[in-house]
């Protein structure tokens, strides 16, 4: 359908899309991208910017003006509109002939004013939280009066709309006034140059702008195809990219993140670093994020302050073995410039602030960072892993932003020190599994049945968090529709249904029924296994010709499509092979060590064994578990790092999953059972004696304490190979040994997956225990995952966990059941009045429950009266924090009424809530009623002097008492000095 067509089309979607929000900054957004490409002149844009005139009516203003402009227009509005609408305003918009028409303009600018014009986009961002100082700097050098300041400033006005009031403004007083903006945003940006001394814009010539353009269309021809995980099939990244879950590192910092705050302002941790790390677990998505940034770059439609992106793998740079500069290392490895490199080289030197570097996992370069060997001359060769370490520590082209991906446990406290902030990828949102599918699959009979059963089966929906993992469940839908009870459970079932659905369909008409299907294709599997293992245990993803050769793999093993062709934007390197997805790569790592016997006998308890990686001993572990013909080769490689404890770990989690007792029938006639037993044996006993391991170093309690365990990611990997096992005999003997109050796994990655191993292991327990889950990524799917072990548990902590009413309703229908159960923490989460009639239900129903705790989620009024009805029945509840809600004084009274006759509030935080003197006064008669409540928090509320009043007098009657704190509220600084005369426990 051509733009024309699609606008017309959908003319009362896009008015809707563009003014439903009441705001006009989409349609601001829009005009200044269309200015700033030329699809608008000055005269259309006044025509359409009418002071006075309502939102719609300028909105169906452009809408005419871009109609009559004709198809080329039409197609710049709806890519226009692409980008300055939320996701979410989007939906039902069909832009898919609009993509290709948002390039960056070519030419260069030959006056101020028109570049006012051609960059207005990023300049609107530039100018915000700088609009003063321009102002000062137009108003010295007389461009601007007084009264011009003003109107500019009019607090009506958002950050974004004062700055495109102040470009109008100035494009109106001429060239120099555009020159004296221009020139101090310049200098703003880069404060050590002075001015003049390079243009904002790229230099005159075709040049700059040819190699540009050669850069933009290899960047996008590598990026157009989905790169991992997809080599069955060329899939459009368009077709198929689903957002996932950004959000900062920091707790608590800010909200989810857009693509584009990764390299923004948001989040920045230490101003004088570049480097932005991007971590994340395996499979959750990160090298296809980095893929599809590179792809809107090369577009025009984001990153428009970086004028070149030069993208690198880190796996590939591992084949790199001369000594490079910098320079070679962009034009090698990137895009080669026609000519007039050392100028470009230059240009770069020069303008670092517009330059963007992307570096895809970190955690696959074969050498451990390090900041011992410096290198600060960009022209020095020096092995491309020192080039890339000084580059992310900024010794090298400092002011040239690099963007790193990484898993987050190889990231070290040595590099978090170079880095301008952290974001974590968290794979997929439930919405973003919804999504997934239904991209992935056109016909929406087939998606809503692949998504019934993912619903069906909600351990399999905990594995969907992952995008590879979603990947594989659609990608074998037939499969996974007719296995019935036998869906799949365990990581370690889900690539056995991947590797059963590509070697069924290379040989569809005669393949083998039931359980032969491995037998028929085992000389393939042990072949890309070895060659799976031998590259783990080196650090090796990408294989050339000869090693392919050296493990037996052939052109018709190649064809599996489990090794895809090896991308790389250099075409210097002959071709070269890869396995789709590193997890596919540790999974044949596994198959090649269960199947196999030509493996030492050691390999698997090495596989198990931690005290030595650090110390880089596994590498030569494993080396002697090769055939002998393979140790010579191996043990030349003298630089590579130890094997990557996190890839040895998947593999050992995947080895765990095939030796399960629920597989052994697959193995009948691929090897012999003895040794399949002996090995599964093997495994047992390397879990069991890494869990006793753990708890041996539990320290003893302080006298008067509950004795807690801290436990470390390596216990959360052996739960997870407890899990793949499925022998609930191991299980329980491993569990019956532990003997400690409370178990901690704060900041240890527990997602959905986590969970339900989590609780396969822990309901074992012989004692009930305080589980201590905050600050990690449990969700809702998480927590219906942890419902079968709530009958141990006798406290819950999810603090900071992305939890919504829907996960609190499934929670709280099972604690109820529990007698244990007796405390519950969820601050910072995602409530709403919606969940207080349940936890008003739990108060009402348990006969012991000690402390809710539910700061920080979004209760109002409303909420906190449900819940008083709660509080009524209740005569046990000792602790309640609700802290940073929104319960104003309406649902303080309500809750202060209902607790006048507890026995047992010793404890009660309505910090930051909005509560007045009406609040305040309330629970004064709260104070004055109770006989068990001792502290009382009303921190950074709005209570005035009365409110105070009323609370002395209340204490008066009140010995019990210690403690009420009121600091950050309406009295002036006389008045808290006064009140504090007259009541001690008053605190300020």
């Amino acid at each position: 359908m051509l733009a024309e067509e699609l606008v017309l089309k959908q003319r009362t979607k896009i008015l809707h899309a563009l003014c439903s929000s009441g705001s006009a900054e989409h349609l601001e957004r829009v005009l200044d991208i269309l200015l700033a490409k030329g699809a608008l002149i000055w005269e259309d844009y006044q025509n359409i910017q009418v002071p006075g005139r309502t939102l719609y009516t300028n909105a169906r203003q452009l809408l005419d003006l871009v109609y009559t402009k004709g198809v080329d227009t039409c197609g710049l509005f709806l890519a226009a509109l692409k980008l300055a609408l939320p996701e979410a305003q989007a939906v039902g918009l069909s832009f898919s002939e609009s993509c290709s028409n948002l390039q960056e303009n070519d030419e260069c600018q030959s006056t101020s004013n028109q570049t006012l014009l051609a960059q207005r986009p990023s300049l609107v961002h530039k100018l915000q939280g700088c609009v003063d100082g321009v102002l000062a700097a137009l108003l010295d050098s007389g461009h601007f009066s007084s009264a011009d300041c003003d109107e500019v400033r009019l607090p009506i006005y958002t950050p974004t709309q004062q700055a495109r009031r102040l470009l109008d403004h100035v494009r109106s007083r001429g060239d120099l006034a555009a020159s004296v903006l221009l020139q101090y945003i310049h200098q703003k940006q880069e404060p050590g140059l002075p001015l003049n001394q390079r243009e904002l814009t790229p230099p005159k010539g075709l040049l700059l702008s040819k190699y540009q353009k050669k850069l933009s269309s290899s960047v996008s021809a590598q990026a157009c195809f989905l790169s991992t995980y997809a080599g069955t099939s060329h899939m459009s990244l368009d077709d198929i990219y689903t957002d996932g879950q950004l959000e900062l590192a920091e707790v608590n910092a800010h909200g989810p993140l857009g693509l584009e705050d990764i390299v923004g302002l948001v989040g920045i941790v230490n101003e004088e670093a570049d480097t932005v790390l991007v971590s994340g677990e395996a499979g959750s998505g990160k090298s296809t994020l980095l893929q599809r940034l590179h792809l809107l770059w090369a577009r025009g439609v984001a990153l428009q302050d970086f004028l070149l992106l030069f993208p690198f793998s880190c796996r590939r740079l591992n084949s790199e073995h001369n000594e490079l500069s910098v320079q070679e290392l962009l034009f090698q490895h990137c895009c080669w410039p026609d000519r007039n490199q050392e100028e470009i080289f230059q240009f770069i030197l020069d303008h670092p602030h517009q330059i963007l570097f992307t570096f895809d996992g970190l955690d696959e370069l074969k050498q451990s960072f390090t900041d011992e060997h410096r290198v600060c001359c960009p022209t020095q060769r020096a092995p491309v892993h020192v080039l890339l370490f000084n580059l992310i520590q900024g010794s090298l082209m400092k002011g040239v932003q690099k963007v790193v991906t990484s898993r987050s446990e190889a990231v070290s406290p040595l590099l978090k020190k170079h880095l301008r902030k952290e974001v974590v990828l968290k794979g997929f949102s439930p919405t973003g599994i919804d999504s997934f599918v239904r991209k992935h699959h056109r016909d929406p009979t087939v998606a809503a049945k692949v998504l019934e059963s993912m619903q069906a089966n909600t351990a399999l929906l905990g594995l969907c968090h992952s995008p590879v993992l979603c990947w594989i469940v659609s990608q074998c839908h037939k499969e996974l529709l007719g296995c019935g009870e036998g869906s799949p459970k365990t990581i370690t079932d889900v690539y056995l249904m991947i590797l059963q659905h590509f070697l069924q369909h290379q040989s569809p008409l005669k393949s083998t029924m039931g359980l032969g299907w491995l037998q028929e294709h085992l000389k393939t599997v042990l072949l890309l296994g070895q060659l799976a293992f031998e590259g783990i245990t080196s650090t090796c993803y990408i294989f050339s010709g000869t090693d392919l050769e050296a493990c037996g793999v052939t052109e018709k093993d190649i064809c599996m499509v489990f090794l895809i062709k090896s991308k790389d934007m250099s075409s210097t390197h002959s071709k070269c092979y890869e396995f789709s997805h590193v997890t596919l790569q540790c999974f044949f790592a596994a198959l090649f060590i269960v199947l196999s016997s030509n493996t030492n006998r050691s390999v698997i308890p090495k596989l198990f064994e931690l005290e030595n990686r650090e110390t880089g001993l596994t590498r030569v572990c494993f080396t002697a578990c090769l055939p002998s013909s393979d140790q010579q080769q191996q043990a030349s490689e003298k630089e590579s790092k130890a094997a990557e404890t996190p890839n040895l770990q998947i593999t050992a989690m995947f080895v765990s999953g095939l030796l399960s007792q629920r597989h052994q029938n697959l193995w009948l006639h691929c090897c012999p059972s003895a040794a399949v037993e002996k090995k599964a044996r093997q495994v047992a006993r390397c879990l069991s004696k890494g869990i006793q391991k753990h708890f041996r170093s539990i320290p003893q309690p302080v006298q008067g304490e509950k004795k807690s365990m801290h436990a470390m990611p390596d216990f959360v990997w052996l739960i997870k190979c407890l899990y793949e096992m499925q022998e609930s005999r191991i299980a329980k003997d491993a569990m019956s040994k532990l003997e400690v109050d409370h178990l901690k796994l704060t900041y240890c990655n527990i997602g959905p997956v986590e969970c339900t191993a989590l609780a396969y292991v822990l309901q074992h327990l012989r004692n009930p225990v305080g589980l201590q889950l905050d600050n990690n990524s449990v969700g809702d799917v998480g927590v219906e995952q942890l419902l079968p072990c709530m009958h141990i548990c006798n406290s819950l902590y999810l603090r900071n966990n992305n939890i919504t009413d829907e996960g609190i309703r499934k929670l709280i229908a099972k604690v109820i059941q529990c007698d244990s159960f007796q405390k519950i923490a969820l601050f910072n989460n995602k409530l709403t009045d919606a969940c207080m009639q349940d936890f008003s239900y739990l108060l009402k129903t348990k006969q012991v429950f000690i402390s809710l705790r539910l700061g920080n989620n979004n209760i109002t009024a409303e909420g906190a009266k449900q819940l008083a009805e709660g509080l009524k029945a209740n005569q046990t509840l000792a602790y309640l924090g609700l802290w940073g809600n929104r319960i104003g004084d309406a649902g303080t009274e309500a809750l202060a009424s209902s607790l006048e006759r507890s026995n047992s509030l010793v404890w009660l935080s309505l910090v930051g809530n909005g509560v007045g003197s009406a609040g305040a006064c309330a629970l004064a008669n709260l104070i004055r009623k109770s006989t068990s409540l001792q502290e009382l928090w009303l921190t950074e509320n709005c209570i005035t002097r009365t409110g105070v009043e009323c609370l002395i007098q209340a204490l008066k009657h009140n010995t019990h008492v210690t403690s009420v704190w009121l600091r950050n509220n309406d009295l002036s600084l006389e008045d808290a000095e006064e009140m504090k005369q007259l009541e001690s426990r008053l605190i300020f």
